[in-house]
């Protein structure tokens, strides 16, 4: 149980909140499964803020609370959507609305993260990698292009512990990380459909296969390699400040690189999770299973669901314990993510509404910055994608901006390919802008402090994207999207 003290404070944000919510919101109608955002006012956006500012705000002001009680906080904060909107706009619709979140979009998240973190968990690197800015950077570069073939979470996870063992014996590697976040986890899944939802929706709604090679290349080439020089710079800087130290492992054997890969069954099952996505991207046998009204689970998404299940109990069967406990493997960032997420998810119901509901909804006057005189605004396209994917959930903001912009294919593809390429570089880019931005950002964080990196706060991270990722966004405007 909470202290008093702490108690009333967690509580009366509850009150207050649903007061608000109940005097100044407009009624809503249950739209299908979800809820007529153009109905909603902006105050059903305030439990999804002050979901955002307790992760930011919380572990600084209160650690303990936050480090004992993240997940009573999350539930806490999703209440104060539901709470409302029970009583404002139904049960029922309050019931098929959390319903449609958990089955259709939090349970597949969820298992496909699961899958990906407990695969990946088993794939361990041996060797001497070093730390040297060279490999580091290295690193960075292979992990970039991988984004692309397995997908940013794919990615990700695999990399993440080699580059943490690598610069164990470092004393400066907070920016490591951070950059592994920008090409790994964000920039480098722009090049196939594979690397990051959006570009999978977009995928769905008829852009070619290789269309995303050909016309998002560039702009991933240019961001990568501005990215990685700056890195190297820095990370050269802090290696000389350092005195150049030389990984205990290399050290000792003296020989510069000695790699090689245990359970490599998993590199195979990883596959597999690449298979079970693109299967439940093309495969469509028209059967639904009916759960509740405007509630269908289609066979194809279930058929995924539990293959990816499948895949990572056969990794925990194939893996052996040493490898894992060598790998420094626990389940608590898997648990942190699914805890958290799960109160991002239900407060960004009615954001998420809102934004669909385009030029009728409470976000109207931002839809409308990206059309001047019937003609797209190609630089607005991508800053207002990616400043809402940055904290919001970039595939469905991905679609919003695509059927805002027409929502046909090869309309876009032929006609307005710079339209096309701004929403979609903004989508997957901007993901990086923050530790929720993207599934695998917080991951990454997760498994950092985990191995005991002092990872930088929800706002110290955004400094870093402010002062790095900003400036090479607004570079990137005039260069490509002017």
């Amino acid at each position: 149980m909470f202290p008093f003290r702490i108690r009333t404070i967690a509580t009366r944000p509850v009150t207050i909140l649903t007061i608000a919510l109940t005097l100044c919101a407009t009624p809503a109608l249950a739209a299908g499964h979800g809820l007529d955002g153009a109905a909603l006012s902006a105050w059903w956006a305030l439990p999804f803020a002050c979901m955002l500012l307790s992760i930011a705000i919380v572990p600084l002001v209160l650690p303990e609370l936050w480090a004992n009680h993240f997940g009573k906080i999350a539930v806490m904060w999703s209440l104060t959507f539901l709470a409302p909107a029970a009583v404002l706009l139904g049960a029922n619709t309050a019931w098929l609305a959390l319903l449609h979140t958990i089955l259709l979009e939090y349970v597949p998240f969820l298992v496909l993260l699961f899958a990906l973190f407990t695969i990946s968990g088993g794939v361990r690197v041996r060797g001497n990698l070093g730390g040297a800015p060279v490999a580091n950077t290295g690193l960075l570069l292979v992990g970039a292009f991988m984004a692309s073939v397995m997908g940013t979470t794919g990615a990700a996870m695999l990399l993440i512990r080699p580059l943490l063992r690598a610069n164990a014996h470092r004393r400066y590697k907070v920016h490591t990380i951070v950059f592994f976040i920008f090409l790994v986890a964000n920039i480098g899944g722009s090049l196939s459909p594979l690397g990051d939802p959006p570009l999978f929706l977009g995928f769905l709604k008829g852009v070619g296969f290789f269309w995303t090679t050909s016309h998002l290349f560039t702009e991933m080439f240019f961001a990568t390699g501005a990215l990685l020089a700056l890195y190297f710079l820095i990370d050269f800087i802090l290696f000389r400040k350092e005195g150049s130290p030389i990984a205990p492992a290399k050290l000792h054997s003296g020989r510069r690189a000695d790699l090689r890969v245990e359970g490599g069954v998993n590199l195979v099952l990883l596959l597999g999770v690449i298979g079970a996505v693109l299967l439940s991207g093309t495969w469509n046998p028209g059967v639904d299973i009916h759960i509740a009204e405007g509630v269908e689970l289609s066979l194809q998404d279930l058929s995924r669901d539990l293959l990816l299940l499948g895949l990572a109990g056969l990794s925990l069967l194939l893996t052996s314990k040493r490898t894992r406990e060598d790998n420094d493997f626990t389940w608590e960032p898997i648990l942190e993510v699914g805890k958290l997420f799960f109160g991002i998810f239900i407060t960004m119901i009615p954001t998420i509404a809102m934004l669909k509901a385009g030029s009728q909804g409470g976000f109207r006057e931002v839809i409308s910055l990206v059309t001047h005189e019937g003609q797209p605004v190609n630089h607005m396209y991508f800053w207002l994608s990616g400043i809402l994917s940055s904290f919001l959930d970039n595939a469905p903001t991905y679609l919003v901006f695509f059927n805002t912009a027409g929502g046909d294919a090869h309309h876009l593809m032929l006609d307005a390919p710079r339209t096309l390429a701004a929403i979609s570089c903004g989508s997957v880019f901007m993901g990086a802008n923050s530790y929720i931005g993207n599934a695998p950002n917080f991951m990454i964080r997760s498994i950092a402090e985990s191995q005991g990196v002092k990872m930088p706060s929800f706002f110290g991270y955004m400094a870093w994207s402010i002062s790095i990722l900003i400036p090479l966004f607004l570079i990137m405007t005039v260069v490509f999207f002017e």
